[in-house]
């Protein structure tokens, strides 16, 4: 099946008949990249303003307090979710694999796909699937959707109040102290846009989507929204940064010691502060300034998100729309010593999940631990679809309809082959592919601060084993890297899109 870039000036020509003859909900899948729990409903971060994403919650929502992600960083994390099949499965573990390079992959119809063989329309704008940029042009998983836009806006920063890590900037002077300084990465920096919000890209992808729940579709909708913020580098409207007043912030709690107890199967330390977070703490203008530029994002998420909420809420769709509000993975602003993801610590594995449905009559909070892989599975049963045996999750409506129930399954977690972590709602442990080891008790030390895998505890010990089985006992090899490799930038729209159109015929995939 070819698909269709299509304007939204001209979508309202191709769909006429009334919503009323539809059968099955309607979906809106909200992607938020980079964001961790520092939304008002989840807590992590009191100071944050979310008022869009508060009132939806107290609204009529399930607010999953303990949700997590099958690969602590985006291709990994979004791959799985999309495809329903976990990165050792797949061998799609970092950012620069193609998901399409997995054999596995090329066989099975992706979510949105899933839903176009069975009868929805799919529609999407902004980052869903992890971005490539390959010899024949940037993949963004545009071939998965009926109708795509490519996401449009402008997030330049003012030169004259950029602060960077990569050229040693504060507030557009250069600092006396350049150490550590350079690019790893996506740039780390942060600082108002030249443009006001209407010409920003998350804001014009959400008034994309608010234009599409104005017209009529002859089948329901599965609609994906690719919010890009608060990706690096954190460059939005001043207005955002406005909200908050620098003086006033109070930077995440962390140890200088906090490391010193994770050592290898040698006894030497694993890990150790990053070169961020040396950076940042040289100056407490910095750490300020990076944790009120991660807020400053938040609230603009938040505030794009709002737009469409409010364009559902005055459509003819409200009462039969499923809505799954989720990040790809959590983030680090100064935990653990260090900023960004890529680690099988909570703060990097964890993120915020919200589902409304059409049916529910109040909002509910679920702490029982879930899993981002699971999210295929749900969708499925949610429509009405038979179950679908093969994808690797498992439907967890049965917490959308009792949050209290009991859950026996533990998250698991994949960073690279052999390294897993594996966590409940009381322990988390996890195994390197060097051997190094990690046990945590989360109810009595939720910032995951003394490893107790040293330590001779009965309990804990017991909790060790017992989430031991979960660990998979395969890894499958790496599936081929991108020729040129991609560092997680943001590329703001730009790259050719051709010859992605055709590649995935619906009618050969099972």
């Amino acid at each position: 099946m070819k698909k269709k870039y299509i304007s939204a000036g001209v979508i309202s020509l191709i769909f006429s008949v009334s919503v009323h003859s539809q059968s099955r909900p309607n979906v809106i899948f909200i992607a938020m990249d980079d964001e961790n729990d520092w939304l008002g409903p989840f807590g992590g971060n009191p100071q944050v303003l979310t008022p869009n994403l508060d009132r939806f919650c107290n609204e009529r929502a399930m607010i999953f307090t303990n949700a997590h992600c099958t690969g602590p960083v985006s291709c990994p994390s979004r791959s799985s979710l999309l495809s329903g099949f976990r990165p050792e499965r797949t061998g799609c573990y970092d950012n620069d694999q193609n998901m399409l390079n997995s054999k596995l992959i090329q066989e099975y119809a992706t979510m949105p796909e899933f839903f176009s063989k069975n009868g929805y329309v799919t529609i999407s704008s902004g980052k869903i699937f992890h971005k490539h940029q390959t010899g024949g042009g940037q993949d963004q998983g545009q071939w998965a959707f009926d109708i795509w836009e490519q996401e449009k806006g402008n997030m330049k920063p003012r030169r004259d109040k950029l602060t960077s890590r990569t050229e040693g900037l504060l507030d557009g002077v250069k600092l006396a102290d350049q150490r550590y300084t350079g690019l790893v990465g996506a740039d780390f920096a942060w600082g108002p846009t030249i443009s006001g919000k209407e010409e920003t890209t998350d804001y014009r992808t959400a008034q994309w989507f608010s234009k599409q729940l104005q017209n009529d579709f002859d089948k329901p909708f599965f609609m994906a929204v690719g919010i890009a913020k608060p990706h690096l580098p954190w460059h939005v409207p001043q207005e955002f940064f406005d909200l908050y007043n620098l003086d006033s912030i109070k930077v995440p709690e962390y140890r200088l010691d906090d490391l010193d107890d994770i050592l290898t199967p040698s006894g030497e330390k694993k890990f150790s502060a990053t070169e961020d977070f040396l950076w940042v703490s040289q100056d407490e203008k910095l750490f300020k300034g990076a944790v009120r530029a991660y807020m400053a994002c938040t609230s603009y998420v938040d505030y794009c998100v709002g737009i469409i909420l409010d364009a559902l809420e005055n459509s003819k769709y409200k009462d039969n729309t499923i809505i799954v509000i989720w990040g790809d993975h959590g983030w680090h602003l100064g935990e653990k010593l260090r900023f960004r993801k890529v680690t099988l610590w909570s703060e990097s594995t964890r993120m915020p999940l919200i589902i409304k449905t059409p049916d529910m009559k109040k909002s509910g909070v679920c702490d029982r631990v879930v899993n981002l892989i699971d999210l295929y599975p749900t969708l499925v049963e949610l429509c009405g679809f038979p179950k679908r045996e093969i994808l690797d999750g498992r439907s967890f409506v049965t917490l959308l309809n009792n949050p209290g129930k009991k859950w026996p399954y533990p998250s698991v977690t994949t960073q690279a082959p052999g390294s897993f972590t594996v966590n409940d709602e009381n322990y988390r442990y996890t195994k390197y592919n060097d051997g190094t080891e990690e046990l945590y008790d989360l109810k009595k030390d939720p910032m995951e601060w003394t490893n107790l895998i040293r330590v001779n505890d009965k309990k804990a010990n017991k909790a060790r084993a017992n989430l031991e089985k979960w660990m998979p006992k395969f890894s499958a090899e790496n599936i081929a890297r991108n020729s040129e490799i991609d560092s997680d930038k943001e590329t703001e729209g730009k790259g050719s899109i051709k010859e992605f159109d055709k590649i995935r015929p619906l009618n050969e995939l099972k």
